[in-house]
């Protein structure tokens, strides 16, 4: 049997151009064409032509580049670097440029404003491609590491124990020093000694400084490598991160809004995921749904007032398990009497309220109709009778129990993990995203604005066709823009037809 075999040797024609080495339908296309069709001065990405000094590489190119790269879980700016010199399609989106790493990160690090903003004009694309309806929207969050230690997470009680442990130290140096003074003689010099008491001494003052800045921010714990990040707790245990959310639409999945949050768990961010997401489409929507984990009735008050309907359940309600006889939600409420009745026919009249989050406790007057139920021991064991609580949102709460018991929210509800999840485990397991790259609050924010841009042009992609998708986006780039690629491209084939392409390749090259 013949075998095929390569040779480095053999000579061959190569095509004259970098533009002949990508196909038409190539996906990279799809990326070259998004960012030509942004509008750079709302991303606030300023182009400065006649700056003075070395050229800098033209910001189409690099957000290009980290767009691109992002996409197939290429984040570190020295991969990119390296991706721009030996993969071809990195080549040919940036024209042949090799931007080192350090400028392709310091262009990522001043321009996260930039990056969010790229987001929502993709978003307004979606709304005008009707790919995004607006009407359904599915809130999830998923914790994700910082660029920082939890072992540099510090708390009151950590600098306390670090404090007593550093004293000891310094105490043993200095008897220790006491010690060699009093035989000098052939003994090894003081300066090794001395400098680990500095260093004791120069660790002693860092944790000082770390207790005041402690105090000062009311925080409980503090990061020194990263000060905005926390203390997250998650399935791989715990570590300094993030609590990443998004906002998620459920005509074709895309997403509407990406952000992250200083926070180990939901509690408090439905309300303001939602009005960022509504901000982002310039409309409100209609539905807004999330897991148990959002589940704070004072949160979802604040959507509710909008007229947005609420698909949130309780926790107790998505713990799946059964309702006691005896529990709480089977006393029925007169709301004209304002009283409680229970399953027995007995009466729970209010008597008074309670400063845990301004509840009001119904009580049976006479104790003794209690202890001589049938059910007492069951229903409660207090000798001074059955009470019940009525939390001040508790009409609220019955609201979206009544909600969510519907057959078509309980529809609606399923296919949120159909819809939010797909998100995290395309981020997490296809392109890698164990941890952001970027350090501070606002890095890790532009970064999952740059991801959830990322997963909306491959889903693009998929929803349009790679060449569908490029016709869309070429009749939105600017006039500007289109003039000049198109007179570059006239210019060119003149000087193939003269011969002259070695000209064109140095000049296109920028050498």
């Amino acid at each position: 049997m013949a075998i095929r075999q390569g040779n480095r040797e053999q000579m061959q024609f190569l095509p004259p151009s970098i533009e002949e080495y990508v196909p038409p339908d190539a996906p990279v296309r799809v990326y070259d064409a998004f960012v030509e069709a942004l509008d750079l001065s709302k991303l606030d990405i300023k182009i400065e032509l006649q700056k003075e000094g070395n050229p800098c590489y033209d910001p189409k190119a690099m957000l290009k580049l980290l767009i691109y790269g992002y996409s197939y879980g290429v984040r570190s700016s020295r991969k990119l670097e390296r991706e721009v010199y030996n993969n071809l399609s990195f080549i040919w989106l940036m024209g042949g440029l090799k931007p080192d790493h350090k400028t392709i990160a310091e262009f990522r690090r001043k321009n996260k404003e930039g990056l969010k903003k790229a987001l929502r004009q993709c978003v307004r694309l979606c709304l005008k491609l009707d790919l995004i309806a607006g009407n359904i929207l599915f809130v999830d969050g998923s914790k994700i590491r910082a660029n920082a230690s939890i072992k540099n997470t510090w708390t009151k009680e950590k600098c306390e124990k670090a404090l007593v442990k550093i004293d000891k130290r310094i105490e043993a140096i200095i008897k220790e020093s006491e010690a060699i003074d009093k035989e000098e003689e052939g003994l090894p010099s003081l300066v090794m000694v001395n400098q680990e008491l500095s260093d004791a001494q120069a660790m002693k003052e860092r944790v000082k400084e770390v207790m005041v800045e402690l105090q000062e921010s009311g925080e409980k714990t503090l990061n020194t490598v990263d000060k905005e990040c926390t203390r997250v707790n998650g399935v791989h245990g715990t570590h300094a991160g993030y609590n990443a959310q998004v906002v998620v639409d459920d005509k074709n999945g895309l997403i509407v809004s990406g952000d992250a949050v200083a926070a180990n768990n939901d509690l408090g961010q439905f309300a303001s995921q939602v009005e960022k997401a509504n901000g982002e489409m310039g409309k409100q929507c209609q539905v807004a749904v999330a897991d148990s984990g959002y589940a704070w009735t004072d949160d979802l008050a604040k959507v509710d007032k909008q007229g947005i309907q609420v698909i949130v359940p309780r926790q107790r309600a998505a713990s799946g398990k059964a309702v006691g006889e005896f529990d709480k939600r089977n006393f029925r409420y007169d709301a004209n009497k304002n009283c409680y009745i229970c399953p027995e026919g007995e009466i729970l009249r209010y008597s008074g309220v309670t400063r845990k989050r301004n509840g009001r406790i119904y009580e049976i007057r006479d104790r003794k109709i209690c202890l001589n139920c049938q059910a007492y021991g069951e229903c409660t064991t207090a000798k001074t009778g059955r009470k019940v609580m009525r939390l001040a949102e508790e009409a609220l709460r019955e609201k979206l129990d009544k909600q969510l018991s519907l057959s078509e929210n309980q529809t609606i509800y399923k296919r949120r993990q159909q819809k939010a999840e797909l998100v995290y485990g395309h981020i997490k397991r296809n392109l890698g995203v164990s941890s952001f790259l970027m350090r501070g609050l606002e890095g890790a924010r532009a970064e999952m604005s740059l991801l959830s841009l990322c997963f909306n042009l491959r889903r693009m992609m998929t929803s349009l066709g790679t060449t569908g998708l490029i016709q869309e986006l070429k009749r939105r780039i600017p006039l500007k823009a289109s003039l000049f690629y198109g007179s570059l491209s006239r210019v060119y084939l003149l000087m193939r037809f003269f011969n002259i392409d070695n000209v064109y390749l140095k000049f296109y090259r920028g050498s």
